[in-house]
């Protein structure tokens, strides 16, 4: 009978295989048990980025130091001419433009009046005005002629002054005095009183 002989690698890999599974040399078998690994995740926080939000600033606008229109364009004013009233209501004047001329003058009641014309066959005494190269002079006139067209014209305050046209008209609280301005020539009217130059 022939007796194997089994290579010493082959019993010692047998040997190492039964001690791998737990078997031990005096037969009683051990369990050793793998401790559990737990990988316990760590919760991380990632705050918001924290935004600084620039709010636009609104500044009011600085106030313009640019002088205002003057009220004399918009309240005398119509079409191309210029009305007013004296301070206390008495007369009607006007700076107007007119087809062939421009003049300055005023209507109503003034004394003393001078002797009507010969040749005036209509309202004589009820106007005095200044032409572009005439002396001032009294009117003789079929109708208004410094009545405003709408029929309403503010009153030139005392002191007040409108220089329109090439002519400069003031008044204070007894008359009113227009000039042209390029001649010097002009009149002065009130109520009670009047002159022509």
């Amino acid at each position: 009978m022939r007796t194997r002989v089994w290579p010493i690698a082959v019993v010692t890999g047998a040997v190492l295989v039964l001690s791998g599974c737990g078997g031990s040399a005096d037969g009683v078998e051990t369990t050793t048990a793998a401790a559990p690994t737990t990988t316990s995740a760590t919760p991380t926080t990632t705050a918001a980025p924290t935004t600084t939000e620039t709010v636009p600033t609104t500044t009011e606008p600085e106030p313009t130091t640019e002088e205002p229109v003057p009220l004399v364009d918009v309240e005398y004013q119509r079409n191309e001419s210029y009305y007013f009233a004296s301070p206390d209501g008495t007369f009607q004047c006007g700076i107007v433009q007119l087809p062939t001329r421009t003049e300055a003058g005023c209507e109503g009641p003034t004394d003393p009046i001078p002797a009507r014309p010969d040749d005036c066959m209509v309202n004589w005494g009820q106007g005095i005005r200044v032409r572009d190269t005439d002396t001032g002079e009294f009117m003789c006139s079929g109708g208004p002629v410094y009545l405003s067209p709408d029929g309403v014209a503010p009153a030139l305050p005392s002191g007040g002054e409108l220089s329109r046209l090439g002519y400069t008209c003031s008044a204070t609280e007894a008359d009113v005095t227009c000039v042209n301005d390029i001649t010097g020539h002009g009149f002065r009217v009130a109520p009670d009183s009047n002159e022509t130059f």
